[in-house]
């Protein structure tokens, strides 16, 4: 596969990337990398990642409250090695030569926890007056910034009755890039980008009171192709007589978590819901049932059995639960394939306009999709093309190139078991992630303070006073080539 270009104007027109996925077909890593250290926050680790417009770069949200820019290019050094395991800062692995490297641009820190963020829709690293993003961080204004220096260029206040900023859970940008659309409580704020300042409300429901129109935090937003119309869907559980997902007028139970329409279909919803491995699809011209249902096979995690219970005896791993961490899906701009990660690690790669369906099947007590009695109806279940072992860890995105048949995924989770932090053994004894003054009690000591403690098959372990710290196991940063046309190499 040629090297991504570093000159965006070199094509004169645009083509859909040639990707190349069966279900026996070899993944290739094309490089691999880390985000850039922080010493004060060691467990460190990317939530999202998004391309922008050329693929010039890349934006990560950051679990520190901080935003990474990275940007690929042809390696130079024609460096090649098998060890896929080292933990060396920006150290990239190859399969073969000449492929890409990932270089990290620059770093943003934020003041507050980061909600969202987005691309300008025409950014590019090679257009400085275009390269820029929105960026909703809490408790402060929704925020333009350059994607060079991260200066502030214009700023969105959304106020509420308090007067106090609120931060957006969604953003989205029209099909023409003069309006800005933020979600949040029960409203969504419309911005003319060209203009900074207040910006026009639109209220999801008549009244705090009223049980019609679209109730809680609009967590997702997507736009129709032809920009008519968009859809918003909140964190709200739907039920036969209240939705979650919703059509607007642009001239006018489970959460979801995000909603896409497709690239070349105007009329084809996606959702994905939060604690869900599911990505349900809609027919705006009939909505009365889910077209579709895109479900991962089970896959079992490393360590784990189907019918192990809490911890696996055989090898002391935590079995995984429902997240309620983001895991975000991706549609190329071809419009024929959709990625998704989960919190095993996890990729799975599914046909749009795949035929490979099972026998149909029903939504069971699921209730309510966003259509209100969508809870009996059949539905075909589509199983991905393509699944593989990717990261240690949850995928929080694994976002297509929008020029290259590449993939991008980050992993990285909170975790605050014993198993995910080496500070912790399983004697008794505590490391300096959870020591203090009083760490050097002995047990004695530790039992007349009144310590708690629990039983493992492996030992006693003994809860430190000190606030426990969260601990990640995979922050890497992954990128797969997916047009690769000879396996056996």
């Amino acid at each position: 596969m040629d090297a991504i270009s570093l000159n965006p104007y070199e094509r004169e027109t645009w083509q859909v990337p040639a990707y190349n996925i069966t279900s026996g077909n070899t993944r290739v890593l094309l490089s691999r990398t880390r985000l850039y250290p922080d010493p004060d926050f060691q467990y460190n680790f990317a939530r999202r990642a998004l391309w922008c417009a050329d693929g010039s770069s890349a934006l990560l949200q950051c679990e520190n409250r901080s935003f990474q820019s990275i940007y690929p290019s042809p390696d130079e050094r024609g460096e090649t090695t098998d060890d896929i395991n080292s933990t060396e800062y920006m150290s990239i692995f190859f399969v073969k030569l000449g492929h890409l490297t990932l270089n990290h641009a620059l770093t943003l820190c934020q003041p507050s926890p980061i909600v969202d963020f987005l691309w300008y829709p025409c950014a590019s690293r090679h257009s400085p007056s275009t390269y820029c993003f929105i960026a909703s961080v809490r408790e402060c204004p929704v925020k333009l910034l350059d994607g060079n220096d991260g200066r502030l260029r214009a700023s969105y206040p959304i106020v509420d009755h308090r007067e106090r900023h609120i931060a957006p859970h969604s953003l989205l940008f029209n099909p023409t890039a003069d309006k800005l659309y933020c979600g949040f409580q029960d409203a969504i704020e419309i911005f003319d980008i060209h203009r900074p300042g207040e910006g026009e409300r639109l209220l999801t429901r008549p009244s705090k009171k009223s049980k019609e129109g679209l109730k809680g935090i609009v967590s997702s937003l997507s736009c129709s192709t032809t920009g008519t119309y968009f859809a918003a869907g909140t964190l709200t559980s739907a039920s036969p007589v209240a939705d979650n997902i919703a059509l607007f007028d642009v001239s006018g139970g489970m959460r979801v978590l995000s909603v896409m329409f497709s690239p070349t279909n105007e009329y084809r919803l996606y959702a994905a819901f939060r604690r869900s491995p599911c990505v349900w699809a809609w027919d705006l011209r009939d909505a009365s049932t889910p077209v579709c249902r895109f479900e991962p096979t089970e896959v079992t995690g490393v360590g784990m059995t189907p019918d192990s219970g809490g911890w696996n005896n055989a090898s002391n791993v935590l079995r995984y639960s429902p997240t309620n961490q983001k895991i975000h899906f991706d549609i190329e701009r071809g419009g024929r394939w959709m990625s998704r990660g989960d919190q095993e690690g996890n990729i799975a790669i599914y046909g749009l306009h795949s035929n490979q369906q099972s026998a149909e099947t029903t939504t069971g007590g699921m209730s309510g999709f966003g259509t209100g009695n969508a809870g009996n109806g059949p539905v075909n279940v589509i199983q991905p093309i393509q699944e593989f072992k990717a990261h240690s860890d949850a995928i929080g995105s694994a976002t297509f190139h929008p020029l290259k048949p590449v993939l991008l995924s980050i992993s990285g989770s909170r975790h605050f078991d014993a198993v995910a932090s080496p500070n912790i053994s399983f004697t008794g004894s505590e490391g300096n992630a959870y020591s203090d003054s009083d760490s050097d009690l002995n047990s004695d000591e530790g039992e007349r303070e009144g310590a708690q403690h629990w039983q493992r098959p492996s030992g006693v372990i003994v809860r430190p006073r000190a606030r426990p710290q969260p601990t990640v196991r995979d922050a890497s940063i992954k990128l797969w080539d997916l047009g690769f046309e000879n396996p056996s190499t």
